[in-house]
């Protein structure tokens, strides 16, 4: 039976507003409204889903589980092309500059005609690994990944589902009135009741992902037409959501009223001879960069944009002209996570550089915690080294602060990453968590030797990788090791689209006071950035503090919970 939200569609999607490609994104001239009555049809639909990867890698299949989370970890990282006779291409690209969202499956999925079908179809690539391990074979790109719209995905995973290879994006269904493929960054807070609900109609489901259940939404939606049909499910979603689905005549980016995960819109000069330009949405700007396509908005948190052969629209509800089609009842709550350490430095990430935010940070750092005082004439200085890569920035802001209070530092580099460390196999009899670290990262002695060290990382999640750090930082001959959070304790699951680990594994609850975390870390000291000064960063950066979610710092939720949900992602 079909649901409240259901027979109130049609009152839900009432205009479809039509932009003009110059000056779209300023909101200077619009296009009169159209009105599109919603027809209300009395079936149910039901369609194929595809879960299955399809790849020249089938031997990743056989991959161990992932590592235990230290770090956090964004689920995803989403790219979109509409209007470009290379667009698989250009996904590649785009994929390969959001590799840091996702590492453990990729896909592409592309849209075409097919003439000796009659009807549009849609080919796809995806499987287990890094983006140069799925997409190994050019020919992919000349024979089957044709057509001029694609999307395409990177995804972390999480325990349980990281073998699941039904899990890979991006999701393909196909319906009575055609194809649509959906990519998805977050979790939706409310998977659990809406699979409870489709489960009851006799819904099947071929994946443990909660971005099946938008499928089958928009499949079992009364609304005509697949743009109808996605904004009436996505009406029912609560929770984290930045989409981008390939339908057969468009290409269509959503972002939920909370505006957790970011998506960002941009275009490319027409080619070829087309009339319009190619217009490309992806999670960060730094995709933009890589196939040298024009920045030009972030997609608002709760609107949605329908791009098709004429150009932007924007799905609107009502009379409401700003874009905004799903109602924001808990406000705007970005992530700031993603400045913290998701996003690269170099993005452009809710409407601001990440760089110029963790700057912004380290600088604030260095009055929350400040670096050892070694007078002038009593010793040398002590040295601030950041963690690479994700810390880079905020050390460059502590240093620079730090100096202008009068204590004196010097930023120097005091540990090599290696960057082209890919899955490593450990043997039963080594330490597997100490070897990880050590394959990844080594001190420089020289450097090190006889310093008193400030190390300044990101955060803290689950403090295994800071612990043998500190530990091999000292075996480089530091005199004494400091230790600088460029963010607050984190102490809360996130239920957003943030991979953490179980609260009870959180170093700051599993330890407690900032004492017994030094102790256990193995410093001489310990420092953490308050939520103040995090926030404050942030403001003085780019804008409010109140259009930013810090759960995972507070425990203070936008979006309700789902009572007895203790992962940010169910397992079913």
């Amino acid at each position: 039976m079909a649901s409240t939200h259901h027979t109130e569609g049609s009152n839900r999607i009432k205009h479809l507003i039509r932009i003009p490609q110059v000056d779209a994104w300023r909101g200077i001239s619009v296009l009169p409204r159209n009105s599109q009555a919603s027809v209300l049809i009395p079936r149910r639909r039901r369609f194929r889903s595809s879960g299955t990867p399809t790849s020249n890698t089938g031997n990743l299949l056989a991959r161990p589980p992932p590592d235990p989370v230290d770090k956090a970890r964004d689920h995803c990282g989403i790219f979109g092309v509409f209007n470009h006779p290379d667009a698989a291409r250009l996904s590649y690209f785009g994929l390969h500059a959001l590799q840091h969202r996702g590492r453990e499956s990729a896909g592409i999925v592309t849209s075409v005609y097919d003439e000796t079908k009659g009807r549009r179809v849609m080919p796809v690539l995806k499987d287990f690994g890094l983006v140069l391990d799925v997409f190994t074979d050019k020919a992919r790109f000349d024979d089957t990944l044709v057509g001029d719209a694609a999307i395409g995905h990177t995804r972390y995973s999480t325990s349980g589902s990281a073998t699941n290879p039904a899990n890979i994006q991006p999701f393909v269904a196909h319906d009575r009135e055609g194809h649509f493929a959906l990519a998805h960054n977050g979790n939706l807070s409310n998977a659990r009741a809406l699979r409870e609900r489709l489960v009851e109609r006799g819904t099947l489901f071929s994946s443990s992902s909660d971005t099946e259940l938008i499928l089958h939404l928009a499949a079992q939606s009364q609304q005509e037409g697949p743009v109808a049909r996605i904004v009436d499910a996505l009406h029912e979603c609560q929770g984290a959501f930045s989409l981008v689905i390939l339908t057969d005549d468009a290409l269509i980016a959503a972002r939920d009223p909370n505006g957790f995960r970011p998506l960002a819109l941009g275009t490319l000069p027409a080619t070829d001879g087309r009339e319009h330009p190619a217009w490309v949405v992806a999670s960060e700007s730094c995709a933009f960069d890589i196939i040298g396509a024009e920045y030009v908005r972030d997609i608002e948190p709760g609107e949605i944009l329908v791009i098709d052969r004429e150009g932007v629209q924007r799905v609107a509800e009502g009379g409401d002209f700003n874009g905004v089609c799903m109602p924001r009842p808990h406000g705007v709550s970005q992530c700031v996570f993603e400045y913290v350490y998701f996003s690269r430095p170099d993005s452009k990430v809710f409407g601001t550089t990440v760089d110029k935010v963790r700057r912004k940070m380290g600088k604030r750092l260095a009055h929350d915690a400040p670096v050892p005082f070694v007078a002038k004439g009593e010793g040398k200085r002590p040295i601030v080294m950041s963690v690479p890569d994700s810390s880079n920035t905020a050390a460059i802001g502590y240093v620079s602060e730090s100096n202008k209070m009068g204590n004196r530092c010097k930023l120097d580099i005091g540990l090599i990453r290696n960057h082209y460390v890919g899955r490593t196999f450990i043997s039963p009899g080594q330490s597997s968590r100490e070897q990880r670290v050590r394959t990844k990262f080594n001190p420089v002695a020289g450097v090190l030797k006889d310093r008193i060290v400030v190390m300044v990382d990101d955060s803290i999640v689950r403090g295994t990788t800071a612990q043998a750090l500190v530990k091999m930082v000292r075996e480089a001959g530091a005199a004494e090791v400091h230790f600088r959070s460029a963010s607050p304790p984190v102490r809360w699951p996130c239920f957003y689209g943030m991979d953490f680990p179980s609260r009870e594994e959180l170093a700051a609850n599993k330890h407690g006071a900032v004492d017994k975390i030094a102790e256990w870390l193995g410093v001489d000291s310990l420092g953490y950035l308050s939520v103040e000064g995090m926030l404050a960063a942030v403001e003085e950066a780019h804008e409010t503090r109140e259009r930013y979610c810090h759960a995972c710092f507070s425990g203070e939720y936008p979006v309700p919970i789902e009572t007895g949900v203790v992962k940010e992602e169910n397992d079913w």
